[in-house]
């Protein structure tokens, strides 16, 4: 697993309108970047309306938040409308860029063995350095936390 002080992995992936997205080319201090198994699953929609409904507190802070999962783009597209949520997601379909962040392999889902993205979210600075890393994180509570350890909640 990548850690706090190693540079995160450049990428550019299409976004859920199939445009480009480049990390190291959002202008913020700070971007979430956060992996989840599959749009519009359980886990995956706790989690990315928990950015949603704290989006006023990462705008107001100047923190970039993109999901990433190895889901295609048109099911990008319809998941970020049905919830309503204002931030990139970015489609990894090789699972080149998620394995670049270790959060990608072989997993147990219900039983079966699956090759897939692992939930886990990194922050990454201005710099391109890392500076928070969560592994295997509970959808639940999971925005909220990240403001808290950066110190803007």
């Amino acid at each position: 697993m990548l850690e706090p002080g190693d540079d995160a992995p450049a990428f550019t992936l299409p976004n859920q309108d199939g445009e480009p997205v480049t990390l190291g080319e959002l202008d913020s201090e700070y971007t979430v970047v956060y992996f989840y198994p599959r749009a519009d699953t359980p886990g995956c929609t706790t989690q990315a309306c928990s950015f949603r409904d704290d989006w006023d507190a990462y705008e107001e802070a100047g923190v970039a938040v993109v999901g990433i999962s190895d889901d295609p783009v048109a099911d990008l597209a319809d998941f970020r409308d049905k919830y309503d949520l204002p931030f990139n997601l970015l489609s990894d379909e090789d699972g080149e860029v998620s394995a670049a962040y270790d959060s990608y392999g072989e997993k147990n889902v219900f039983g079966n063995q699956v090759t897939g993205v692992f939930r886990n979210t990194f922050v990454v600075d201005d710099d391109g350095d890392i500076v928070a890393c969560y592994e295997g994180v509970d959808p639940e509570n999971h925005a909220d936390e990240i403001l808290s350890d950066l110190g803007l909640a």
